[in-house]
């Protein structure tokens, strides 16, 4: 019987005898899905040169199916903002980009479909309703679109009735674009599966209530909405969405989620701050990672049923007139929401929130039973204390602590870690004093160290500590990395708060 090493043998001495010859193409023999594999990686116009290579190549090059024409002239928001002079130049240059677009597309072999087509450029409303319907036409997949144009233009109307469209990128940078009514978009995009929509134009349907409702967009996963003008009611509920995103509605009023399979949510730079009757409702079963930053508090505030929550970012917009006893519940109730999270980062100005006004700090926080892990950003002062030891009387689990200090623009650095050293005033040690027993599951879990020394001790300690460890740079505390000052702050703090002549001061 012939071993395998045998066999190896003769099939190596097979390959020697074959006879070769210099014009012998391997690469040219590859079968069509394995070299559109290889375009993928280059720039377009890399691609349109290897048609020249031999009339196998030529009609490689017109069967490709991924098209990215943002190598070719990338149209970015600085290109916006330039002077007139300046952005004419640009846009002639660009506009060449638009004509090569229309050129390659044009030799597309007939039968030949579209995956992908990605391209940003300065163009007419007739030459981008062109290039789309071309698209469609050869069943275009995924469609992406940057555009900057001389007026507003309506919402090409060929994609809402695609059988083959999954996903659609519009993004207009000058001046936006319009929707068409929403009942005609609600009979459409039955198989698109992610839609992402920047610089909708919405003053004349200010209310999108029913376009995203559990009957459209039967197979949309993900939705992301960006600087939506006009956009004052928004409510969704499309079934099988898995990740929702919207940015910069800074004139919405009402918000309201209800989708029983969302996983991930972010929220950025929404609400209006001036309205008296903004209101938001969230109801998410299965909602992993929610990410609420530089929004405008709302007037009222339902966060229910999200019992999935891991990690949370939380931050808030907050004008000098804005803490109205309406919102400062509506602050407590969307901490009462999210109370089931694993993970909390709470960014600036909450603490703040938490400490401002004497209604906020009569209202006692639900408990974080499952946090495990709370990240804060605050100016840390003694007029911060009420909030801080709030939030630490609600966490009888936590196991790691990250204080990030965001010190005024006024405060030297130097002069305020001469002052984070200073012994304690009175008031805020007998403050501190009288949280001991409230703080004590707090402290029971925390993973930073706490010792037995007193006040004076302590100080002592931590001191002598940061004379021989002033060389280094970072150090670690719960399996996480420090600035040295933070790192201070914290294992002072932890010091402090674990024993009952506590809490050095921090102005």
């Amino acid at each position: 019987m012939e071993t395998r090493s045998a066999k190896r043998k003769k099939l190596l001495n097979a390959a020697k005898e074959r006879p070769r010859t210099d014009t012998e193409d391997r690469i040219s023999d590859l079968p069509d899905d394995i070299l559109h594999h290889v375009f993928f990686f280059l720039p377009i116009k890399s691609i349109a040169r290897t048609s020249v290579l031999s009339k196998r190549w030529k009609n490689l090059w017109y069967s490709f199916p991924d098209l990215d024409f943002t190598t070719v002239n990338t149209l970015s928001n600085d290109s916006i903002v330039m002077s007139s002079t300046v952005r004419k130049r640009a846009r002639s240059y660009v506009l060449k980009g638009a004509e090569f677009v229309d050129q390659i597309l044009s030799l597309l072999e007939k039968h030949s479909d579209i995956r992908v087509l990605r391209f940003r450029a300065f163009l007419s409303f007739s030459r981008l309703v062109g290039l789309i319907r071309h698209a469609i036409k050869h069943n275009v997949q995924e469609l992406d679109v940057e555009v900057s144009t001389s007026d507003y233009f309506n919402f090409p109307r060929s994609v809402i009735n695609s059988a083959t469209l999954r996903a659609l990128r519009l993004k207009s940078w000058h001046p936006g674009f319009r929707l068409p009514p929403l009942e005609i978009m609600k009979a459409g995009f039955r198989s698109l599966s992610l839609l992402s929509l920047s610089r909708a134009i919405l003053h004349d349907q200010p209310t999108l209530v029913n376009l995203f409702t559990d009957s459209s967009f039967p197979l949309l996963k993900k939705l992301h909405l960006d600087a939506c003008y006009g956009l004052k009611h928004l409510r969704v509920e499309c079934p099988a969405l898995e990740d929702l995103s919207l940015e910069n509605c800074f004139q919405l009023e009402h918000l309201e989620i209800n989708v029983q399979k969302l996983e991930r949510l972010k929220v950025s730079g929404c609400f209006d701050a001036y309205s008296i009757s903004t209101r938001l409702m969230i109801e998410a079963p299965t909602l992993q990672i929610m990410s609420w930053s530089y929004n405008a508090i709302t007037e009222e505030c339902i966060l229910q049923n999200l019992t999935s929550l891991h990690e949370v970012v939380v931050g808030f917009l907050l004008l000098q007139e804005d803490l109205s006893s309406a919102k400062v519940q509506s602050v407590s109730n969307f901490l009462t929401g999210i109370s089931c999270c694993h993970s909390l980062t709470l960014e600036s100005p909450c603490i703040e929130i938490l400490s401002k006004n004497n209604e906020i700090t009569g209202v006692s926080l639900c408990p974080f039973n499952k946090l495990k892990s709370l990240e804060l950003s605050t100016g840390l002062n003694k007029h911060n204390n009420p909030g801080l030891a709030s939030l630490f009387r609600s966490t009888p689990t936590i196991h790691t602590i990250i204080i990030k200090i965001n010190a005024g623009h006024n405060v030297e650095r130097r002069q305020w870690n001469k002052d984070l050293w200073q012994p304690p005033s009175s008031g805020e040690e007998r403050y501190w004093e009288s949280q001991t027993q409230s703080l004590k599951p707090f402290l029971y879990h925390l993973k930073v160290p706490v010792g037995s020394l007193c006040l004076s001790s302590m100080v002592a300690a931590v001191n002598k500590q940061k004379r021989t460890e002033q060389k280094k740079k970072e150090l670690t505390v719960g399996g996480s990395l420090l600035p040295h000052d933070t790192m201070s702050n914290c294992v002072k703090n932890s010091f402090a708060l674990g024993h009952c002549e506590q809490l050095s001061r921090l102005s």
